[in-house]
């Protein structure tokens, strides 16, 4: 087995993704060269990489790339048999080295403990080139290591960066969202319907949501869409048509139900310092940020029991 300290790179064609074991297994780039240009998919880095440690927010760290959020997004205190259980701020996997299991040309698999509960997560990694772009295909799979049952929630969390006006597409079928936050209540309060794409707010102006505004913006907004039922409808896309490269990711909502939308334009972090320009397109469990907020969502997972899930990106030339 490869030490965990080792960075990971596995190319197809004119794409290449990095992957950060030590830093709590991020995909740390996205490259793919187009119009004979290398054009970087993924948030950069806010801050220099640095140690993690249990108990920082997310926004102490490099805040870029694509983690992992599990058990949960949002921190919280739950009560489980062994006593309670404190998840930290987006969950315990960007703090822990991932161990390498497998590393190959276009393929790696790598797997990592849980602290807050007793959760092993392993994700393989296969990239492959098609003939408009190229195919990042993951397979995840949990594992109970505890010896009673045990709540868990997952979402991806890759921080695709945007430039101001391209667009996000969504399924036919979703006409709402479910606000989790909005930087200073421009969009409502949480837990409000935000209709899809058009908002309009109270003093009569509307704002196309699915297109990227400007970085200097300020908005930082979280919604969910979902429950989304039927295989056609498990996808998102943002087109960037400044790079000429559309982005879909794909899920299968019999598995991962929703898709949580993190659309940051200069809106985060809080204070001074670098800000996210992104959108992130989240394939998840839960329509809420907190493991701790129940509903017909909440997953269990029995001792010893194993579940696994997929997703993928696709990335298409758009003028191919």
């Amino acid at each position: 087995m490869a030490e965990p300290e080792e960075n990971v790179v596995i190319r197809a064609g004119d794409s290449a993704v990095t992957l950060l074991p030590v830093m709590g297994g991020k995909i740390a780039s996205i490259r793919v060269r187009h119009r004979g240009e290398i054009h970087e998919l993924l948030q950069s880095p806010l801050h220099p990489y640095a140690p993690r440690n249990t108990s920082m927010p997310f926004d102490a760290s490099d805040a870029s790339g694509w983690d992992e959020c599990l058990p949960s997004v949002g921190a919280c205190e739950l009560d489980i048999p062994a006593g309670k259980a404190h998840v930290p701020d987006h969950g315990d996997l960007w703090r822990l080295p991932w161990h390498i299991m497998q590393a190959s040309e276009d393929a790696a698999t790598l797997r990592v403990d849980c602290f807050s509960l007793p959760l092993q997560l392993t994700r393989s990694i296969l990239l492959t080139e098609t003939e408009s772009g190229c195919r990042l295909q993951l397979l995840y799979s949990l594992h109970n290591l505890g010896a009673t049952a045990v709540p868990w929630s997952w979402a991806a969390h890759p921080l695709f960066a945007v430039q101001a006006g391209d667009r996000i597409l969504l399924p036919h079928s979703v006409h709402t969202l479910r606000l989790e936050g909005s930087g200073g209540d421009r969009l409502g309060v949480a837990n409000t319907s935000i209709p899809w794409p058009i908002f309009r707010a109270s003093d009569g102006s509307s704002v196309d949501l699915s297109v990227a505004a400007d970085p200097d913006s300020g908005f930082g907004d979280k919604l969910f869409a979902g429950p989304i039922s039927g295989a056609v409808d498990g996808w998102a896309s943002l087109e960037r048509p400044s790079i000429g490269l559309r982005l879909t990711v794909r899920f299968e909502p019999e598995l991962t139900p929703y898709l949580g939308l993190w659309l940051c334009y200069g809106g985060w972090p809080d204070g001074s310092g670098p800000k996210q320009v992104c959108v992130a397109l989240e394939p998840t469990t839960a329509p809420v940020d907190s493991l701790a907020t129940c509903g017909p969502w909440t997953r269990t997972l029995e001792a010893g029991q194993t579940v696994t899930w997929p997703m993928e990106l696709e990335v298409e030339r758009m003028d191919s």
